[in-house]
């Protein structure tokens, strides 16, 4: 299975189309034991994510491929490396594992700061001892890539990838970190949401793009798709995406993702793709 569960929305409300607020503890060990007897062997959450590292350490992951992610160093820190190597040692401990498969730095552009060679020093040293098994970015853009892998050659990637946000395609990188051996994690196949909210539900500050709902909506008719199982289809149509995180609130959420990614892939998509940053990064609604 090629889904890795996404846990935001077990440490805070998370997602323009969250109606269920946080993840309950019930709801919680529901999703937990489901996405286990699916396969689904990852799972993502990061460091800023409210209390969702504590909460799944309490529920118990240990049998999972953890992925979390390192937040902003704050400027007033001055040793970098033992800031870095406590903060992951911390993370480990709240999550009750022994290693984590993957730490993702959630802002990457610190790399490029006076400071970066040091945080880049201790993420070799933690996986030198064996604390932490990949090492990887997670960007907004594709674009970024360009910079980052001239720096260092990095285990994992996390990226937005859906039918409106195909730069990854686009840029070529797809293919580029395919062919170097990276494992390409996806977010937002459901661009936070908002593609599957029925049409008349879309909030106003998205009128801008009418017309492109407006296709989707008619193709979804058309072709007698529901939103998720286009979503799913589409990103798990590209054979080079090793995980595709997926977040959800409750169990049946999952299983009819789950239910999605197991059925068989479709032989063309709409044509709802755009470059314009302030639909595709979900970073700039809050100015629509």
């Amino acid at each position: 299975m090629r889904l890795a569960l996404g846990t935001a929305q077990f440490g805070m409300e998370y997602g323009i189309s969250n109606v269920n607020g946080k993840v309950s503890q019930e709801d919680g060990k529901a999703i937990l034991k489901s996405a286990t007897l699916a396969g689904v062997d990852t799972i993502d959450t990061a460091m800023a994510y409210g209390d969702s590292e504590q909460v799944l350490g309490n529920m118990g992951v240990a049998a999972f491929n953890v992925v979390t992610k390192l937040p902003e160093i704050p400027e007033h820190i001055i040793d970098i490396e033992g800031w870095v190597i406590n903060s992951v040692k911390d993370s480990v401990c709240r999550l009750r594992v022994e290693r984590l498969y993957g730490l993702l730095l959630h802002r990457p552009d610190q790399l490029f700061e006076p400071k970066g060679f040091k945080i880049l020093s201790a993420l070799r040293l933690l996986k030198d001892s064996g604390l932490v098994r990949n090492v990887g970015i997670s960007v907004s853009s594709p674009g970024e890539f360009d910079a980052l892998f001239n720096i260092y050659d990095f285990d994992i990637v996390q990226c937005p990838f859906n039918l409106v946000d195909r730069r990854l395609i686009n840029s070529g990188w797809l293919g580029k970190l395919s062919t170097a051996g990276v494992e390409i994690h996806i977010r937002s196949s459901f661009l936070q949401g908002l593609l599957l909210i029925p049409r008349d539900s879309i909030p106003s500050k998205f009128k801008t793009w009418n017309i492109l709902w407006d296709h989707w909506d008619r193709w979804l008719l058309a072709n007698k798709m529901s939103p998720l199982d286009a979503c799913i289809s589409y990103v798990l149509s590209f054979p080079d995406i090793t995980r595709v995180v997926v977040g959800v609130e409750t169990q049946p959420q999952l299983a009819e993702i789950i239910r999605a990614a197991s059925g068989t892939s479709i032989n063309s998509y709409p044509e709802i793709s755009s470059d314009v940053t302030n639909l595709i990064n979900p970073a700039n609604w809050n100015i629509l």
